[in-house]
């Protein structure tokens, strides 16, 4: 049995291996993999004011992040196999889940590598009010400064890969704090960051528990923006504590995905919802299907091919390539899908398959007969479990997935475009996917949510608009 990891925080290059001890577990075997030395205040605080200095004192020009993050991309995508075995044991996903993320993450810095050199304000058309003939005026965009990005365990590499590409590309300096349960494949990033040829001190990492380190990082004031990925209620959190401060929130959703009665090739959508809702990280996605309104016309059909896309799914080792879904991150998170399972079936809910837990593995489950104010409907359930509801009046629909808190993505698939049009301007999210599921996302694309889905967007671009300020210029001639 290999010893197991050390890691601690790293600032200015420099490894502290001090504070309390956070065992990190391969979520399948349970062998203990890492452990972490949790930063207490004063390592929180080193890493900010490192931070601080390096902003004011060294500069990467445009050209320079560029070559940093374009190499970066080069480098995953060189240690591929090595990193996606690395994800498989500390996040529990399949291998084949796994490889996709590391390409994932390769190209969000490569995107995050044109936009480095693509940072432009726009010019302001001052002189045509009158009295301002002889004055010109533009914008420009500067980095905010120091960056706080706290990462998630669902998606460590291309989540992490999200804050930390545009934040680089944009020229801020960062202090990172990932995910406690999932830090192994962050720091193995930092160092393909580093041989990439990124200088000490731009990324400085912290690592902890949110609850004590991740609050240090909340509660220092020379922090000038915080990104996030995770749950409401840390969200809300988050921006009660910085004030006024800039704050990009990607948080929770109990996304739906619409299946008219004119939607095409009615057998292959079923394998995808299967496919995005189940087997995808485990189901462990915010933008997972998880309420699935399927029309009366189509419901029998669609529903029986549902349920035979999700009984031939594999649950098993997540390293073998057979394996369609691994362990879930723990099994307390097993348990308490479970009990929202069995609540909504002593409810009323039928159970059409799955169901049945077995320590950290949930068996991919399709409920039906539920009801809205259901936890498996209301809440972000975080699990291999999709609602199918059947219905007839698509207004009523589309007010039935607008009934929520949430407000991140949502799927519609028709063949119908006035329809289409209709659910684009009337549905309530920050994402509408037509004739698709709601968990499509690309990198490329703006990513966020509306309601309690969040606060600004991801996206290299997006996001390099959210970690810039805008000055405006004016020069009287």
């Amino acid at each position: 049995m290999t010893a197991p990891l050390k890691i601690g925080s790293v600032i200015g290059g420099k490894t502290i291996l001090e504070g309390e001890e956070i065992p990190v577990y391969n979520k399948f075997t349970g062998e203990q993999l890492a452990v972490v030395y949790s930063a207490d205040l004063d390592v929180v605080t080193a890493a900010v004011d490192h931070a601080v200095q390096t902003f004011k004192t060294k500069k990467l020009s445009p050209t320079e992040r560029y070559e940093v993050l374009r190499k970066t991309s080069e480098l995953l995508k060189e240690n591929k196999e090595e990193l996606a075995l690395t994800l498989v044991r500390e996040v529990g996903r399949t291998l084949k889940d796994c490889r996709v993320e590391i390409d994932r993450a390769a190209a969000t810095f490569l995107i995050s590598a044109e936009e480095a050199k693509r940072i432009a304000g726009h010019g302001v058309p001052i002189a045509g009010q009158a009295g301002n003939e002889n004055r010109l005026s533009f914008t420009i965009r500067v980095p905010v400064g120091v960056v706080a990005a706290i990462t998630p365990f669902n998606n460590p590499l291309n989540l992490t890969a999200h804050k930390l590409g545009p934040a680089i590309a944009a020229g801020n300096t960062v202090v990172l704090k990932p995910a406690e349960v999932t830090p192994i494949t962050v720091m193995k990033l930092l160092d393909i960051m580093k041989e990439a040829g990124l200088p000490d001190g731009f990324i400085n990492t912290i690592n902890g528990y949110g609850r004590t380190t991740g609050q240090y990082l909340l509660e220092n004031e020379n922090v000038n923006l915080y990104t996030f990925t995770g749950s409401v209620g840390v969200g809300k959190h988050i921006k009660s504590t910085t004030g006024i401060r800039k704050v990009t929130l990607e948080l929770g959703s109990n996304s739906p995905t619409i299946v008219h009665e004119d939607a095409q090739n009615i057998d292959e959508v079923a394998a995808l919802c299967a496919a995005r809702g189940l087997s995808s990280t485990n189901g462990q996605a915010c933008i997972s299907v998880q309420r699935l309104f399927v029309h009366k016309k189509i419901h029998d059909q669609f529903t029986q091919k549902l349920i035979e896309a999700a009984q031939s799914l594999v649950l098993g080792n997540p390293e073998e390539e057979k394996t369609d879904i691994g362990p879930l991150i723990s099994e307390r998170e097993a348990v308490r899908i479970e009990s929202w399972v069995n609540e909504a079936v002593s409810n009323g809910a039928s159970l059409l398959c799955g169901g049945i837990r077995n320590g950290a593995f949930f068996e991919p489950t399709i409920l039906t007969d539920v009801q809205p104010d259901m936890k498996v409907m209301c809440q972000e359930i975080f699990g291999p479990v999709i609602n199918v509801v059947p219905y007839d009046d698509i207004d009523q629909v589309f007010a039935q997935a607008n009934d929520s808190n949430f407000g991140l993505q949502v799927g519609l698939f028709t063949s119908n475009l006035p329809l289409a049009m209709r659910a684009v301007h009337e549905l309530e999210f920050g994402g509408v996917m037509i004739n698709d599921v709601s968990t499509f996302r690309t990198d490329v694309m703006p990513y966020g949510g509306l309601k309690d889905s969040g606060l600004g967007k991801e996206g290299p671009r997006y996001a390099i608009e959210e970690m810039t300020d805008e000055k405006v210029v004016v020069i009287n001639m």
